[in-house]
């Protein structure tokens, strides 16, 4: 089924589900990573989350548990993967059963936010592997509900982003209960000097593979700037929306939980299908949130940077940033949210006069300057020229479908249209 690739060395029960799934051909994290895994080497993965690093530890994890088989034991699992968030280690779970469908390998996800008992329950149905937040695990640990002195394989998801989130000493705390005789994988984004520090701590003479990060800041997604005031960015937003119905998922960043709650809501006012998602929802919210946004019932998802790293929906047609965010890495993470698995995307950054210092610190760390859209009625001047973005030429957007362009200039009664006179950089399916 899958000859001459990675994939064909799996067991035929695992090749039959991930081609259910619609995998054809290994991604370059999943071929290279994928050999080392197979003979049980300890490994380091640079990769950011769209790569297809789920797949490439999970289905060597699979592969193991499938062909060594032994005994279960309630409470005891076989394979043990950490991750930072509660969307995160859901995602996972989900994959990891679309590939279990045709094996019998049962698995829990144990997260906090939620009542524990389901999760128990499907631990005591025997899970052989568990997928975990650190908080619930060590809650489940200290109750004498899960052990961890039989796990072959574990996996350090996200360190960096772990690291960004105070985890180090539940992690720390996690590690010293694992048997010494184990396989460890450790994935994270970036590799500053302390996620490097954990690594060395955790793994044991690692193949390692760094895959160039998925943020096709050039030549797949559309990056543009809007400078407007910033009582005009809801009224912009609205305007861009209603004038976009291509625009069929779009995720709306703010940097505050209640600016995300107060975008939802000016949105819901304005007839649009919208939900916010950060940590002040209930995982049920979130989760709910999450699973419209997939399926189309929800277009605008409004999010904190909660989620911008580890949620995976395709097809997403735009990002916009209400705000920039403080750090830098946060920028290339949100609009990493469009243009997924090779497609092409948008992302749009409403800016104001006094966030000229945190937009030249993306354009330094993207190495690319960000051309501004001043075709909008909210375009600001004065913040065009604080930011010292005025003596750029006029760009047209160019992430419109063609087949709204004369309807959108017919209701424009003859303004220049928003939507630029070149034809888009990427395929009509796309949007």
């Amino acid at each position: 089924m899958f000859e001459g690739t990675v994939f064909g060395k799996l067991d035929q029960k695992l090749q039959h589900a991930i081609a259910d799934a619609g995998y054809k051909t290994p991604t370059p994290i999943q071929a290279e990573a994928m050999p080392y895994l197979f003979e049980g080497r300890d490994f380091i993965g640079c990769a950011q989350t769209g790569t297809g690093k789920t797949a490439a530890f999970m289905l060597p994890i699979l592969n193991h548990l499938v062909k060594v088989r032994r005994p279960r034991h309630i409470g005891h699992p076989r394979a043990l993967v950490l991750s930072p968030t509660r969307e995160l280690a859901a995602q996972t779970a989900e994959n990891v059963k679309k590939f279990s469908k045709y094996v019998q390998l049962p698995f829990a996800c144990v997260f906090g936010g939620v009542s524990q008992f389901g999760q128990v329950k499907d631990i005591k149905k025997g899970a052989e592997t568990v997928v975990a937040c650190p908080g619930r695990l060590i809650d489940l640990m200290t109750q004498g509900i899960l052990y961890l002195d039989q796990v072959e394989c574990f996996v350090l998801d996200e360190a960096d982003r772990m690291l960004d989130m105070g985890f180090l000493p539940d992690i720390r705390r996690i590690i010293s209960k694992l048997p010494k005789a184990r396989q460890s994988l450790f994935f994270s984004a970036t590799m500053p000097p302390a996620v490097r520090n954990l690594a060395g701590e955790l793994v044991h003479d690692p193949a390692q593979v760094t895959i160039a990060p998925e943020t096709p800041t050039v030549e797949k997604i559309n990056q543009k700037v809007m400078m407007v005031e910033k009582a005009q960015k809801d009224a912009l937003l609205i305007h861009l929306l209603k004038n976009h119905p291509e625009w069929n998922k779009v995720i709306v960043f703010t940097k505050m939980r209640h600016g995300a709650d107060r975008v939802n809501k000016k949105l819901m006012r304005a007839g649009m299908t919208c939900a916010a998602i950060h940590s002040d929802k209930t995982q049920n919210q979130r989760t709910r949130a999450l699973v419209g946004f997939k399926r189309g019932d929800v277009r605008v998802l409004v999010a904190t940077d909660i989620a911008s790293r580890g949620i995976d929906v395709p097809e997403v047609s735009c990002v916009v940033n209400m705000e920039l965010p403080l750090e830098t890495e946060s920028y290339v993470h949100r609009i990493g949210r469009t243009a997924r698995a090779g497609e092409s995307g948008a992302a749009i950054s409403f800016v104001t006069g006094e966030e000229r210092g945190q937009l030249k610190a993306v354009e330094r760390f993207i190495k690319k300057s960000i051309p501004v859209d001043r075709d909008h009625p909210f375009h600001s001047d004065f913040a065009d020229r604080k930011a010292g973005k005025s003596s750029e030429g006029l760009p047209t957007a160019p992430w419109v479908h063609p087949a709204n362009r004369n309807k959108t200039n017919r209701k424009r009664q003859g303004h220049k249209s928003f939507l630029g006179r070149r034809q888009p950089d990427f395929g009509q399916k796309d949007l």
